[in-house]
């Protein structure tokens, strides 16, 4: 596995496969020769589905945070708060009117469901984020998945609460809806974007002013990886949404000295571990697969899977960047690249782990069935459809993408100067 993430992105390069895809086949096959008889499966792993998911997906959300060279602002960020405030709300909606009307699920197995359909995963989409810090890297697309997935695991959070309060009845007592409203959604993101805010400000405090002072040394990459548990620890024992938090604090930390190279450092660290992660749990992903983890998956259950591919996110996506500025091509990029992933894994155990779902099978095989294609679709598509983006943009021949006309040359209207003396008739001529 070390290995295969050191060397494979440079084979790969020529070829339209990603290294998860290569993982997901990699797990595939080692599992179905029987070489391990370790099976793989979530539905047996629950506990430990859930807590590796959540380890992944945070140190994701630092990387993240780390590498946006765009400073937080309201028009600065117009895209993220459009896929935020209405591309994910109508995917949830539409994901869960799916499983009710189209899988038969219970409403609260299919809120569940349209909880973790939400959420562009900040991890499987490393393809199409921004680069490394300061490094240029940074169109409004690459940006926009990169910011909303940063944001979107936590705002997810309330509806998993929300499906976990169904499953247990309360939707219907005023009571729960009240407390579900004040403590999942106001507090929790209240205390995660603090916490995170108050962490971040403390690790840019003790790494870039403190040393100007002459105090501690910057250290190396780790610190990345402490400022991760910190925030993350410190939220859960606050009662917050931790995922929040990890990404407030890397922004933050950010904004501390913006042009640092310490930036760059911090992120390969956690890109590192994160790669390392990721393609562990895409070759267990493939053993699930070749373990059963589809065998409850229905003819029904694929279509509807579809949907939420090739449907559902694209046209909330579209719907979500009406009236915006930004060109077709990119808002069709932004809407169709919302790819699903350890994200929506660690939702569902979350969710079956902490509630009363009943028979979960078919829930895996959907969600499964899910990401499968996402993988595949998206890692095939991403990566091609972005270069041609900026290829486009490069030369200049694309309608949406004219460059803006130079300024027109002021008129000098400054007095002429006056010429230099001329040089008289030396002596001797």
């Amino acid at each position: 596995m070390v290995l295969l993430v050191s060397w494979a992105p440079v084979g790969l390069k020529r070829v339209p496969l990603t290294l998860a895809i290569l993982c997901v086949a990699l797990g595939v096959l080692v599992f179905s020769t029987g070489l391990l008889a370790f099976d793989p499966d979530p539905r047996t792993w629950d506990t430990v589905t859930e807590r590796l998911t959540e380890l992944v997906v945070i140190i994701a959300l630092m990387g993240a945070g780390l590498k946006l060279d765009r400073p937080l602002g309201w028009r600065r960020w117009s895209s993220t708060w459009r896929l935020l405030a209405v591309a994910m709300p109508l995917t949830i909606a539409a994901v869960a009117w799916l499983g009710v009307a189209g899988l038969g699920f219970s409403l609260a197995m299919a809120l569940l469901l349209g909880a973790a359909m939400a959420p562009t995963d900040p991890v499987l989409a490393a393809d199409v984020q921004v680069g490394p810090p300061a490094s240029g890297d940074e169109d409004e697309v690459r940006f926009g998945l990169t910011s909303e997935a940063g944001l979107n695991d936590a705002l997810a959070f309330p509806f998993v609460h929300l499906a976990i309060l169904a499953a247990a009845g309360g939707l219907a007592s005023t009571g729960a809806l009240t407390d579900w409203v004040a403590v999942k959604v106001a507090w929790k993101l209240l205390a995660g974007a603090g916490v995170g805010f108050v962490v971040g400000r403390a690790f840019a405090f003790l790494l870039f002013h403190n040393a100007r002072a002459g105090g501690i040394r910057f250290g190396d990459g780790l610190v990345a990886l402490a400022a991760t548990l910190l925030a993350y620890t410190a939220t859960e024992l606050a009662h917050g949404y931790g995922f929040l938090a990890v990404f407030i604090c890397a922004l933050t930390i950010r904004s501390g000295e913006r042009d640092h190279v310490f930036h760059q450092e911090m992120h390969d660290f956690s890109d590192q571990i994160e790669r390392l992660l990721i393609m562990l749990l895409l070759v267990l992903f493939g053993g699930a697969l070749s373990n059963g983890l589809l065998d409850a998956l229905t003819w029904t259950d694929a279509l509807v899977g579809l949907a939420v591919v090739f449907v559902v996110r694209p046209v909330a996506g579209l719907v979500a960047m009406l009236g915006s500025s930004h060109p077709m091509r990119e808002r069709l990029l932004l809407a169709f690249l919302g790819i699903r992933g350890v994200g929506s894994v660690y939702y569902v155990a979350y969710g079956i782990n902490h509630g009363d779902f009943g028979d979960s099978e078919r829930l895996w095989a959907v969600v499964g069935f899910i990401i499968l294609v996402s993988i595949l679709v998206h890692g095939v598509t991403a990566a091609p459809l972005l270069e041609r983006l900026a290829r486009r943009r490069r030369d200049g021949n694309d309608a949406d993408f004219r460059p803006e006309p130079a300024p027109a040359t002021q008129p000098d209207t400054r007095p002429p100067a006056a010429a230099p003396p001329r040089a008289g008739p030396r002596q001797g001529d």
